[in-house]
């Protein structure tokens, strides 16, 4: 008697199920709210969550009127091959249904069982009580008389005046009370005149239903369709709504299209009370060999502009076959602004700064990969701080090799041919220094090739990996830095066509020790691991080799173990004669082995000055690196912190920094504190300009999540920065200070009983350098129906770390519940 999900969305016109599976989650560029379900899609870079490419699997059945039949009671009477009276605990058992009372008529011939005084009936998951009821085992058909429902796969509890039921698939409920709350007095029920449902068509029709909360009718809609299995059907999805400083009230009602298994589109009707009627459409799909996804929104004339303000995404994989592959990503905005405007309840996507505009035909085997591609950027400037957009790659051409455990040896190829081209039209001279040409388009070819061999020697306890490579690149540079003009403005002139080569040797080296020891109190086991790292570049001139996509590295663990202090592309590769020397050591719990305490120490020692250098950057010359410094610890079960930076021993200061701890006692209770440090870089000189780089740091982040009473809790997260460096200006001039709250979430849950929850949260975060936006989110979760409003579920999990939802996740029911 399924009359499964019957009328869980009587709230919206679609099933929880659906919201789950089929609501929007395309990406940080999609304005549509979010809520799919982490269902796997056979696909590459890109995601269609909640679609297939086939059918589930299904149940095979025999022809009902083939299915036996067990029957069982304390007296039987009648002739077996036409009636039977069961009396006293009776039961009519088939392989599809149970059906129980306390006497029983069956007659074998028509299939009719008439059951009085206690009547139960179990099909797949779901029972059904009466007092009486008449029921024909073959045809599925029959009537109950003040029938109680309890449905097995989703929890729910529904009261009929009448059910007549018609087929396997259809049947048809009359007067209806129905709840998703197990309480026994439930927090919210919805009642309606009459409800229609088709189980093969996943498809009820409610009439005249009215939800109650707490006795009170918060929504009624005089015909609504809702799925009633858990599957996706098309209809409205839960509306979504809050309010931002940016855009006003915003309400968004998504209707999903449930075109196909394996090909869905959604359509989001938003209204931003200070823009006006924006709509957004998705389209997702999925095949045996191909996945992608089309997104975009639109708003004809934005009240407070005057323009059209538009989004489109689009994202696509396929396998070609014998080893080929296409892709593409491309996302487009109408204005720089468009995110700060439009970000998603609950998602700062306000920082969004590069959107690609990639595609990419490629081939791999088990040895080889290559690949051509086209990679553009749309750089969204803040006029407040501009920033250089990067160069797009017109196109890109990889070829890359592996072979491993080759007669003990790894050989590698890496191999890249680019062209770049930049644009500076419209970026403001201001952020240009002379090294580039402001009149127009940079472009230039570069060719890079790294073979690298490698002999891992490893033993029980120890391992050294020498490794020897050659890296050549060739420049062949048509219109860059400022044309004629030298590397700092000087008429000296740069070549057209240079190249390099340069051979790069390491040798890295480790041992692991273990002991048994006590740490606390407890058995445990600490290991030492000595590593050293040498390598060896040698010097060769690059000052007159262009920068395309390159930067210097963060110095920290992983990069100490690296080739180059350089990364991107290698415009640059630093020359090297250094050592790089690290130990560290773990406690280790002795049953479980979970890790305790972890310590790390380390420095590179350097034998030679360095020489090569990006443009203004100021070379090394101490022969000891920063001290690297890494702890975590576990002080407790429920203290954990941890501990990184980098010591300056010749200016005896810290460079970096960070500390955090995190406290969790117990359930729905933990506070987490941390703070971060970077020195500021030198204010560099470029060619008469001043370029100062923003890479400093001083912030102290606050966030917890703490019961106040055994209903109310509260959430928030503050991020303060305590950033004293200006930004500075042609004239030296401080533009701005950026002391300042760049992140402060606060929030209240209210557990109400178990039937449901109620959140107020109020965010706000920076979007510009002196901008700032505030929204507020309200929620109320009912469980076993949705929730009415903006879901800040993302935002608290993301935000929070320990973050734990009130309401744990129901475990989903199956077709065996209640199995009698």
């Amino acid at each position: 008697m399924r009359i499964v999900r019957s009328l869980i969305l009587f709230l919206a016109g679609a099933a929880s199920a659906a919201q789950a599976q089929v609501a929007t989650d395309t990406s940080a560029n999609s304005s549509a709210p979010a809520a799919r379900s982490a269902s796997p899609a056979a696909s590459h870079n890109v995601e269609v969550l909640g679609l297939r490419s086939s059918p589930s699997l299904r149940v095979h059945r025999l022809p009902d009127e083939q299915i036996p039949a067990y029957l069982e009671g304390n007296t039987m009477d009648g002739d077996p091959d036409s009636t039977v009276t069961l009396d006293g605990s009776a039961e009519v058992r088939r392989i599809d249904m149970v059906l129980k009372g306390d006497r029983i008529t069956y007659d074998r011939a028509t299939g009719n069982v008439d059951a009085v005084g206690g009547a139960r009936l179990m099909r797949e998951g779901s029972l059904a009580t009466a007092p009486q009821m008449r029921f024909n085992v073959d045809t599925s058909s029959g009537n109950l008389k003040s029938p109680d429902f309890w449905l097995g796969a989703t929890g729910g509890f529904a009261k009929a005046d009448q059910a007549d039921i018609f087929s396997r698939s259809a049947m048809r409920l009359t007067n209806v009370t129905y709840t998703g709350c197990s309480c026994s007095e439930p927090s919210w029920y919805i009642k309606s005149k009459s409800v229609d449902m088709d189980f093969e068509e996943n498809e009820g029709v409610a009439h005249d239903g009215v939800l109650y909360f707490k006795d009170v009718p918060i929504l009624a809609a005089p015909y609504l369709t809702f799925p009633i299995k858990k599957e996706r059907k098309s209809g409205f999805l839960i509306p979504t709504y809050g309010t931002t400083s940016r855009s006003g009230f915003d309400f968004q009602a998504p209707y999903y299209f449930n075109l196909a298994p394996n090909y869905d589109a959604t359509i989001y009707p938003r209204l931003l009370a200070k823009r006006g009627l924006q709509l957004g459409g998705e389209f997702r799909y999925l095949g045996s060999s191909y996945s992608g996804l089309l997104a975009g929104t639109y708003l004809p004339s934005d009240n407070q502009t005057g323009e059209s303000r538009w989004m489109y995404t689009t994202r696509h994989y396929q396998a070609l076959g014998n080893g080929f592959f296409g892709s593409w990503n491309i996302t487009g905005v109408s204005d720089d602004d468009y995110y700060r405007d439009f970000s998603t309840l609950g998602l700062n996507e306000a920082s969004t700064t590069y959107l690609p505009k990639q595609g990419m035909v490629g081939w791999s085997n088990q040895y080889w990969t290559t690949y051509v591609q086209v990679y553009k950027y749309q750089t969204l400037q803040d006029p407040d701080a501009p920033i250089l957009p990067p160069y797009d790659m017109e196109p890109q051409l990889s070829l890359r090799g592996q072979r491993y455990n080759w007669n003990g040896f790894d050989a590698e190829l890496t191999s890249t041919a680019t062209r770049f081209r930049r644009n500076l039209s419209g970026v403001p001279s201001s952020i240009i220094p002379t090294i580039y040409n402001n009149s127009g388009p940079e472009s230039g070819d570069r060719l890079q090739i790294y073979p690298t061999v490698s002999f891992p020697i490893v033993r029980p306890g120890w391992y050294v990996t020498p490794k020897v490579g050659y890296h050549y690149t060739q420049y062949q540079n048509t219109d860059w830095y400022g044309g004629s003009k030298g590397i700092m403005g000087t008429e000296t002139g740069l070549p057209t066509s240079i190249s390099r080569g340069v051979p790069i040797m390491s040798v890295d080296a480790g041992m692991t020790f273990e002991r048994d020891t006590t740490l606390f109190g407890k058995d445990s086991i600490q290991t030492l691991e000595p590593r050293l790292y040498y390598l060896r570049v040698p010097y060769r001139d690059q000052s007159r080799m262009p920068i395309y996509d390159t930067t210097l590295a963060n110095f920290s663990f992983a990069q100490a173990f690296e080739e180059n202090i350089y990364t991107g592309g290698w415009d640059r590769i630093a020359n090297a004669n250094q050592l790089t020397a690290a130990l560290t050591t773990r406690y280790l719990d002795a049953n479980s082995g979970f890790e305790r305490l972890s310590l790390s120490v380390g420095q590179q020692i350097y034998f030679d000055d360095q020489r090569v250098t990006l443009p203004s950057e100021t070379p090394r010359t101490n022969v000891r690196s920063n001290f690297l410094v890494e702890t975590s610890a576990a002080l407790t079960d429920t203290l954990t912190a941890s501990l990184g930076g980098q010591y300056d021993p010749y200016n005896s200061d810290w460079n970096q920094g960070l500390v955090s701890m995190r406290w969790s006692p117990q359930r729905l209770t933990t506070v987490s504190l941390s703070y971060r440090y970077q020195r500021d870089p030198p204010v560099l000189s470029t060619g008469g300009r001043q370029a100062y780089l923003p890479q400093g740091q001083n912030q102290v982040s606050l966030a917890f999540q703490w019961p106040f009473s055994e209903r109310w809790y509260g959430v928030g997260r503050i991020d303060y920065s305590m950033h004293t460096g200006p930004v500075v200006g042609t004239n030296n001039e401080t533009i701005q200070d950026t002391r300042r709250i760049t992140q402060a979430i606060a929030g209240l849950e209210y557990k109400g009983d178990c039937c449901w929850t109620g959140r107020v949260v109020f965010q706000r975060y920076a979007v510009a350098a002196d901008e700032v936006n505030t929204a507020v989110f309200f929620q109320l979760e009912l469980n076993g129906l949705g929730s009415l409003g903006t879901d800040p579920m993302k935002l608290l999990s993301r935000s929070i770390p320990g973050y734990q939802s009130v309401n744990p996740p129901p475990v989903p029911g199956t077709t065996f519940e209640r199995y009698e």
